[in-house]
């Protein structure tokens, strides 16, 4: 959530970003290591006025202080921005929306001519007051030259004990600094998170947001209510997207790339006019033009295909690159391999990378034909045009242009019996 926040707010540009935590700083660290904040410690948890008052020591005497909270993750840009420009360094600006059902909320109070000039907590509000629809978000933007006095003018004399942040909403009007209110774009931005169901509601939300950014930009989906993209998903023209599908970090998919129902996707590319039928699995691959996957491929990190390929059903690649016009159309295992352009790759073929302690390379040369049920066993190379018969285990360099292949003998046993079940 944390995440969301900070991408919106470093669209604006700020010339400083104060995250005030209480706790987990370990893992907050940690996660956001590279990002350009700064960090304040709230060592109890006394109030939104005492947790913006922690920040204040690193923030600038004049200009813009724009509050937001970390449990409130799809705040826009454009919101953001409207905040910032009311205020301009000289007046109070309040985020706040109408609710049909302002339970929970702090009420604002506005003057006869319909000016703001105060915020009650729920707990602290008159009967008359709770039935104000008009709820404050609890975002606003200060003015910097005002903030660390009204800050430290603030009292915990109210139902919570606690030093209310809203407080500073009457000392703006004592002082004659102009209250002004700003309404999200949508009613959705301000929406925080307090249960798991708050948390699950806030997701659907943010998916369908996705998907009506995708469809505006022109991707077909099958049904927008069914698409989860966790990261940012880039489309060309002429994409289309069956139901259920997941994309993660950072993914691609260029003009004309069909996803069957139920992939998943993490952090790929997908050239054009490639076809991901259902089921298919791709983590950390760079896919080729014209491809055909699936259904039920696994592509895993390192996997690279050229043009033409054929990746089929129950065949997980790993660290393989595939070149043009190759295919592997069925239950089969290709990792640490380099294959060639034109290859056949028959079904249950298998390369034995792994000797329970390293990795080793298969090299497979150009042009050639794999047959069933074969084991490739690494280090190994097999050399353009070879053709490897059926059911072999190759240990050793299969020569270009011939037939390699190791079977035993069929033998047939005369007057051999099946074994019966003993009667008891």
């Amino acid at each position: 959530m944390l995440e969301h926040v900070l991408h919106a707010v470093q669209a604006l540009q700020p010339e400083k970003i104060v995250v005030v935590y209480g706790h987990g700083a370990q893992a907050l660290h940690q996660v956001f290591a590279a990002a350009p904040v700064t960090w304040a410690l709230q060592p109890e948890q006394r109030g939104t006025g005492h947790a913006l008052l922690q920040a204040a020591p690193h923030m600038h005497s004049e200009g813009t202080v724009l509050v937001l909270y970390g449990d409130v993750p799809l705040l826009q840009s454009t919101t953001l921005s409207r905040l910032v420009a009311r205020c301009h360094g000289q007046h109070l600006v309040l985020l706040t929306q109408q609710l049909e059902d302002p339970t929970g909320y702090g009420r604002i109070l506005r003057t006869n001519q319909g000016e703001a000039c105060g915020i009650r907590e729920e707990k602290d509000a008159t009967v008359e007051e709770r039935a104000i629809t008009e709820v404050n978000t609890g975002i606003m933007a200060l003015p910097a030259a005002h903030m660390t006095q009204w800050l430290r003018a603030l009292n915990c004399a109210n139902a919570q004990q606690e030093y209310y942040l809203t407080d500073v909403v009457a000392q703006a009007v004592e002082q004659g600094v102009q209250v002004l209110t700003v309404t999200p774009e949508f009613s959705w931005e301000a929406m925080g998170v307090n249960t798991q169901s708050h948390l699950a509601q806030l997701e659907r939300i943010y998916q369908l947001e996705q998907a009506r950014r995708l469809m505006e930009a022109g991707v077909h989906l099958a049904d927008p209510a069914r698409i989860d993209v966790r990261g940012t998903l880039h489309c060309g023209q002429d994409v289309q997207i069956d139901v259920g599908c997941i994309f993660e970090g950072q993914v691609t998919l260029e003009d004309g790339v069909q996803v069957g129902a139920h992939c998943v996707l993490r952090d790929c590319h997908v050239a054009a006019e490639t076809v991901l039928q259902t089921y298919c699995h791709l983590d950390g691959v760079q896919v080729g033009t014209a491809n055909r996957l699936g259904p039920y491929a696994r592509l895993r990190p390192g996997a690279i295909t050229g043009s033409g390929v054929h990746v089929g059903n129950f065949v997980e690649v790993k660290n393989t690159s595939l070149g043009d016009h190759t295919k592997a159309n069925h239950l089969t295992y290709l990792g640490d391999a380099t294959v060639g352009r034109g290859v056949n790759i028959g079904a249950g073929t298998i390369t034995c990378n792994y000797d329970g302690v390293n990795k080793h390379h298969t090299t497979i040369g150009d042009d050639v034909f794999i047959g069933s049920d074969t084991q490739l066993v690494a280090p190994v190379t097999v050399e353009q045009g070879a053709t490897i018969g059926a059911g072999s285990t190759i240990v050793s360099r299969a020569p270009g242009h011939q037939l390699t292949l190791s079977r035993s003998k069929q033998v047939t046993i005369p007057r051999w019996q099946r074994p019966t079940r003993k009667k008891t």
